[in-house]
């Protein structure tokens, strides 16, 4: 059982959307259920999780009605605003939608490299733990001290990181830094992590060999009952494939035992997210 613990939909020019921008060519078009079918089920993709792409109550809204009637689609990580004063009723809202399992502030785009550690986001984090929802982490190596004390004054709240925290596979600088944020938040039970968004952060010139080191070090750190592979599609169009981006992290990652198999493309998302 194939699970895509890491894709999106969109529609351009709808539901708050702001991105991709019409230079990603590529990728700046509608995307839906019917495109992740085709490419999928050939490779025997049973279901996926739904993450939003814009931080906006409307992406979010859409995505659950979509959703709701999406057989594909086994769960859904939305967006709300933490630090908004009904962030407490809006999460609660949320939260009784059937396929709701998380949610995702994009940290990456915030100016305050600590914003996720700061105590104003308590009454939000609260109502998370309270109604079972886990927090996607979108982080890059700057981000990661600041997760670590989030999540070790937050142990009761699940956390997963998105990306592999965007490794430097492109130019190496901050290697040691991302690899040792790594390694302190694997220590930490509640924490796992997503096998995915790899390819776009290599040079376009880089061979698939670059992303080897930092997959070996996901694979040592977290192991493949607490990590969980991901597409990252349509975004994966960028640098690449869906069918060969399956292929590679099935050959980078080492994993061989057929229940280690199991935990890291399917069942590790299974888990976390509950379904």
């Amino acid at each position: 059982m194939l699970i895509d613990a890491h894709q999106h939909f969109w529609r351009v020019g709808r539901n708050g959307f702001s991105w991709p921008t019409p230079d990603l060519v590529a990728i700046h078009r509608d995307f839906g259920p019917s495109d992740l079918s085709e490419i999928g089920a050939p490779l025997g993709l049973t279901g996926s999780v739904l993450v939003q792409s814009q931080p906006d109550d409307r992406d979010t809204d859409w995505l659950l009605d979509l959703a709701a009637d999406e057989p594909l689609v086994l769960a859904v990580v939305g967006w709300a605003n933490l630090r908004a004063p009904d962030a407490p009723a809006r999460i609660a809202e949320l939260a009784r939608r059937p396929k709701l399992r998380g949610l995702r502030p994009m940290l990456q785009n915030l100016a305050d490299d600590a914003w996720i550690a700061s105590p104003d986001l308590d009454p939000a984090l609260d109502a998370m733990v309270a109604h079972g929802l886990s927090l996607d982490a979108l982080v890059l190596t700057r981000h990661l001290p600041h997760l670590l004390t989030l999540a070790r004054r937050r142990p009761d709240l699940n956390i997963v990181i998105d990306h592999g925290a965007k490794p430097p596979i492109a130019t190496g600088a901050g290697a040691e830094a991302w690899a040792a944020g790594i390694q302190a938040l694997a220590a930490l039970p509640q924490i796992l992590c997503k096998l995915s968004g790899l390819l776009t952060e290599a040079a376009p010139e880089q061979s698939t060999d670059a992303l080897a080191p930092y997959v070996h070090h996901l694979v040592a750190a977290f192991g493949p009952q607490r990590l969980m592979w991901g597409s990252d599609w349509p975004v994966l169009d960028l640098a690449g494939d869906y069918a060969g981006w399956l292929a590679l992290a099935e050959t980078l990652s080492g994993v061989s035992a057929p229940a280690d198999l199991e935990a890291l493309f399917g069942g590790t998302s299974r888990r976390f997210y509950r379904i």
